[in-house]
């Protein structure tokens, strides 16, 4: 049964974490995120974890939607969103978790595995590009293009005001996808409720200010078995994105999903299931 609780993890800081499969000897997979998304965007992976074996903590992080959210664009820097992976896990009652991350919250997992090595078992990424490689990228006019509102995002106020309008979410969500028929009204109504929480519109946007003001140097090779899940009709990350990942990632496995958009576990939840469930090898079915 999913519980919704609040998780401290610092004296100032706590989390808003939908939570299932608790019990003894339960290995923990922790699910993070994108943006303009919460723990919700997961509702499809919760369920056949739990069903597999696993104990599962899918966070609202920082400043989403009803988890506490910190003033001032530094309390973003993406090293205090990898402490918070790590005292999650630890408040969990775990040394540490199968971490999956999908768009800001596969960024915030590729630090995790590179920073907090010892707090991964295996790393699973969905559409979100190792930051040494999007640097890379970002450098190049194609990957620049896709990635214009982030240019607009460092601007104060206009960018609050653009991503709280319901036809602004519609299009990021639904348009976007391949198939926007899984992204029913009510769909939308929970990431609108999420996103217009007092204060959470601006701290998102603070993910992508803090990243540009604040960059986290020193992500380079991750030696944990690493699954990369990438929809190829992704319209904000290029595929180029991928290119070179095998010299940063020694023990990789990279999972190609034709028509599917960046919302790859919701465009195409039973793919991106089976492929979790494959790679995580359901303790269900041990021994």
């Amino acid at each position: 049964m999913l519980e919704h609780r609040f998780v401290q993890i610092r004296p100032d800081l706590k989390l808003h974490v939908a939570h299932a499969g608790q019990g003894a000897g339960r290995p923990l997979v922790v699910l993070l995120h994108g943006f303009p998304e919460c723990w919700y965007s997961w509702r499809h992976q919760v369920g056949p974890l739990v069903e597999a074996g696993f104990e599962v903590a899918a966070p609202d992080m920082r400043g989403y939607n009803t988890s506490d959210k910190p003033r001032g664009v530094a309390s973003y820097e993406t090293r205090l969103l990898v402490e918070d992976v790590k005292l999650l896990v630890q408040a969990l009652g775990h040394g540490s978790a199968h971490l999956v991350g999908h768009d800001w919250g596969g960024a915030v997992a590729w630090c995790t595995a590179a920073l907090e090595p010892a707090r991964v078992q295996r790393l699973v990424i969905l559409n979100a590009p190792h930051p040494r490689i999007f640097a890379r990228e970002l450098r190049r006019p194609r990957q620049m293009l896709r990635s214009w509102y982030m240019a607009l995002f460092q601007l104060p106020a206009l960018p609050e005001r653009l991503v709280t309008r319901p036809w602004v979410l519609k299009r990021l969500m639904r348009g976007a996808a391949v198939h926007p028929e899984r992204f029913t009204d009510a769909d939308l109504e929970e990431y609108q409720r999420a996103l217009q929480q007092p204060g959470a519109a601006t701290a998102a946007l603070h993910y992508y200010r803090a990243a540009a003001r604040h960059p986290l140097k020193g992500v380079r090779v991750i030696e944990r078995p690493t699954l990369v899940l990438w929809g190829e009709q992704d319209t904000a990350l290029g595929p180029n994105n991928l290119e070179g990942l095998d010299t940063l990632v020694p023990d990789l496995r990279i999972e190609r999903i034709p028509d599917t958009g960046h919302c790859v576990q919701q465009d195409a939840p039973e793919t991106v299931t089976r492929h979790l469930l494959d790679f995580l090898g359901a303790p269900a079915n041990r021994g």
